[in-house]
């Protein structure tokens, strides 16, 4: 078991979290049980699966908790390309947003590796 309060991609993906919750606020209200709750979900499904594999008893289990992150991030990518096509997400916040994601991507799959080794 791990302390995932400890691990940095979990905590830069609860700021992510936060960040992105008051971004998406202003997205159209005929979109709240659409792009607004699917980005949302994929996106808090980052740090929950990360403490989830924390708390498993094997490195294989924590592994498997961590590619499930690694999908959701790469769907809140989409979701985010989504948002920004259709005019919801301005440019400048989706240049912010997108690196952010990226780099939580990255070190998902440096502690994927770690992990399945």
């Amino acid at each position: 078991m791990h302390d995932f309060r400890q691990l940095e991609v979990w905590k830069k993906s609860i700021q992510l979290c936060k960040t992105y919750y008051f971004f998406s606020k202003e997205f159209p209200k005929d979109e709240l049980f659409g792009l607004t709750s699917q980005s949302r979900r994929c996106l808090y499904s980052i740090p929950s699966n990360i403490a989830e594999g924390a708390g498993r008893d094997t490195k294989p289990q924590f592994s498997h908790f961590l590619n499930i992150a690694l999908g959701s991030s790469f769907e809140f990518e989409t979701q985010i390309i989504i948002a920004k096509e259709c005019e919801f997400l301005p440019e400048d916040r989706f240049q912010k947003t997108l690196p952010e994601i990226q780099y939580i991507q990255n070190m998902i799959i440096k502690l994927k590796q770690v992990y399945s080794s």
